[in-house]
This record gives C-alpha cells, sequence and structure tokens, in this order.
C-alpha cells in the first residue's frame, strides 16, 4: 500500500505507464478519497446458475443443495442467457477484470466474446462411472473445442490489448472428487499440461465419509439423481489425498471451497505439489460456504502454512451477489486480524497468478493493464460494510 505521495500514471485505455510522486507529476492531478486498486480477480464464479438466483435456500447443506441444482437447473434458453448478460454486467461495473468461470454449457460462450472482462473457462467434467469415462469426456472436450475457437472479427472488442483475441483460455477440470472416476481422472490429467485447472474440493464433511469410510450422504444423492455408484472404490485416505495424485500434470491447481479441509491435507498438499514443480491456489468463497453450509473455511490455518489464497464468489445460485468486494467483507469481519493489504492481494495478484493472466493484470506495474477502480468509505485503513468499489477505467 502506498502513501499518498504517490501517482498512479496510466493511459485512457488504462494501460499503467508509471508511478511517480506528486512532485513529479505536476499539475492536473485527480485526486480520489478511498483505496485505488487493480481490477479483481475472481478465481471461481458459475455464471451458468445465474438464472437460479434466490432459487435454493439458504443452509440446507451441501447434499441437497447439489440434488435441488440438478434438478431445477434447466430453464428457458432465453432465461439463463438473460440472466449470464446481467450477472456480467454486475461483475464489471463492481471492478472485476477476471474470473476464472466454471461451464458445463456453451451458454455463456457469446457473452463472453463480448466482454470487456478476461474470462478463464474451465470446462467442468463430471462423469464417475468407470465405463462411461471416455464417452463423458469426449462430450465436455466437444464444449472445450466451441470455447477455444477464435471469435469472429465481429466479437473482438476485448479493450485489453495484451491478451490475443485468437488464443481464448480454457481447460478441462474435474468438478469434484465425488462425481469423478479415476479413469476420468486420467483423462483430465492428460489434457492439463501448462494448464491451471479448478476442482471443488472438500466442502461438506460427508465429502470424508465417503473416500475414509464408504458411507454418509452421499449415496443418498447417488440415489436420488439416479447415479450408479458401483464402481466407487474409497481409498481409506482423505478425499484430497485421494484426487490429488492424478492431477500432476497442470501447471496451477485452484482448490476451491476447502471449507473442511484439515491441516494434515493442507500439508500433503503443498508438499505433492512441490514434488510436481506445481503450484496450489486456496480459493475462498466464503459467502458461498455460508449460504450452503453455514460455515467457514479455516483461512488461520491456510494463513499458518503459508498457502497462496485467492478469492471466489461461486454461482448467484449460493451467492447473494457476484462482487469480490463483497466476500472481502465476510472474510475481514469473520478474521479481523488480516490486513488489507493482504486481502486485496488475495483478490488481484494472487488471482491473476492463479489465472496466468499476471502479465497483464493484477498490479500497477509498468505495461500492464490491469483495471483500476476505487474503492470507498475506508475507515481506519480497513474496507467498512459500506464500501463500493466502481470502476474508474
Amino acid at each position: 500500500m502506498l502513501d499518498n505521495d504517490s501517482v498512479l500514471i496510466a493511459d485512457e485505455q488504462g494501460v499503467v505507464e508509471d508511478i511517480i510522486t506528486k512532485k513529479e507529476a505536476g499539475d492536473d492531478i485527480q485526486i480520489f478519497k478511498g483505496i485505488i486498486s487493480p481490477g479483481f480477480i475472481n478465481c471461481h464464479c458459475h455464471l451458468e446458475l445465474s438464472h437460479m438466483k434466490g432459487m435454493i435456500p439458504e443452509k440446507i447443506g451441501l447434499i441437497d443443495f447439489l440434488i435441488t441444482v440438478v434438478q431445477q437447473r434447466n430453464s428457458p434458453k432465453e432465461k439463463i442467457l438473460e440472466a449470464i448478460m446481467i450477472a456480467e454486467e454486475d461483475l464489471h461495473r463492481s471492478g472485476t477484470a477476471a474470473v476464472g468461470d466454471i461451464c458445463n454449457t456453451t451458454d455463456s460462450i457469446e457473452v463472453k466474446q463480448k466482454s470487456e472482462l478476461h474470462y478463464y473457462t474451465f470446462i467442468e467434467v463430471i462423469g464417475f462411472s468407470e465405463s462411461t469415462a471416455e464417452e463423458r469426456f469426449v462430450f465436455s472436450k466437444n464444449i472445450y473445442d466451441k470455447f477455444n475457437q477464435p471469435p469472429a472479427a465481429s466479437a473482438q472488442t476485448s479493450n485489453y490489448p495484451h491478451i490475443p483475441a485468437d488464443k481464448p483460455q480454457a481447460s478441462l477440470v474435474p468438478h469434484a472428487p465425488y462425481s469423478v472416476s479415476n479413469k476420468m481422472f486420467q483423462l483430465i490429467n492428460n489434457a492439463s499440461i501448462d494448464k491451471t485447472i479448478a476442482i471443488h474440493n472438500q466442502e461438506c464433511k460427508a465429502e470424508e465419509e465417503l473416500f475414509t469410510l464408504a458411507s454418509g450422504d452421499f449415496y443418498r444423492l447417488y440415489k436420488t439423481i439416479g447415479l450408479d455408484s458401483s464402481s466407487f472404490k474409497y481409498s481409506g485416505k482423505s478425499s484430497l489425498q485421494t484426487f490429488l495424485p492424478m492431477l500432476n500434470k497442470a501447471k496451477n491447481i485452484i482448490l476451491v471451497h476447502n471449507t473442511f479441509s484439515t491441516e494434515k491435507d493442507i500439508l500433503y498438499g503443498l508438499q505433492l505439489a512441490a514434488q510436481s514443480a506445481q503450484q496450489l491456489f486456496w480459493c475462498l468463497c466464503i459467502n458461498a460456504n455460508l449460504y450452503i453450509e453455514d460455515a467457514v473455511p479455516p483461512v488461520d490455518m491456510l494463513l499458518r502454512n503459508n498457502c497462496s489464497i485467492v478469492l471466489g464468489t461461486d454461482s448467484l445460485a449460493s451467492n447473494r451477489s457476484l462482487n469480490l468486494l463483497e466476500e472481502i467483507k465476510t472474510i475481514q469481519k469473520k478474521f479481523p486480524k488480516i490486513s488489507t493489504e493482504q486481502l486485496l492481494r488475495w483478490a488481484t495478484l494472487n488471482g491473476a497468478e492463479a489465472l496466468q493472466l499476471n502479465n497483464m493484470l493484477g498490479s500497477f506495474e509498468k505495461g500492464k493493464q490491469p483495471g483500476i477502480i476505487l474503492i470507498d468509505s475506508i475507515a481506519d485503513k480497513k474496507i467498512s460494510s459500506v464500501s463500493t468499489a466502481r470502476r474508474l477505467i
């Protein structure tokens, strides 16, 4: 955090030219009350579920949440597309520069191609049966191929000259350890070289019961949605210790939620990632965790072990907003010892590094175009409950 004598110099497109002193800057300096920050990086979002806002009751637990999503996510295409467009506008308005977005369909392609935001699209692969793994993988690979096609010339309207419009970024990712077979993990791993991938991790206690005891509430989920779980072989180890060795080829792995992660698993993950020359990022979606499980992730434990933390909002099916500042406010309320500077690093540079966009986003460095936002209503160097974030450039 720089002092009030520092002046940010940027061109009209927001490309950073320098940071200098007031004396060097001379006249015609714009002064804003609050914190000037690079644009936010939302590392975990589901734009496709935006039409489900308010449809699912709070605090019903992950199993019933998943059952409801499966049973109610289908809606008229026009409603889905309209909700995606509105949600995308909200992301832009509240200061987001880039999004790691989970997709099961191609519904968001057009919005993303025309957006001023940058997207790293995670094509989510689901397949619990070994016998159908290749078929399910090909289905998701077809969606991936469509996202990876260069947009039509008319759609190349991005204001980010550093991002090649003909090289969209996407990867195939596992949904969660409880919904992906070992064979499917192998197929995903082989497609992950140099990519960033993401996976929902340890979001509820039932996940550990499934992998350590082959029991628990996930069997109710499988029965309710008609999923054949006969090929599942429990490992006797935690879910993280079961799946992580099968994902050793990606450059970065974003572990999402981590609400019930233990210190043993955190240390295991860090050691394994180091052996595989990978970077692990631990994504907090604290408002969604409170919405679904009424629980918060072990942030103090992650900090104690020097974990790289990033932030996400999850979907509007599990959150009231996609505004990353609201996630920061909740973390600050639950963990008041964390500094504003550290929270903003999680929301900006760490997220850019996780999505491999740090050459252009995430910090005020010469030549970058990170987006410039203003966070107002700062009290004692802390973001207050009434603070808002708005885009300057």
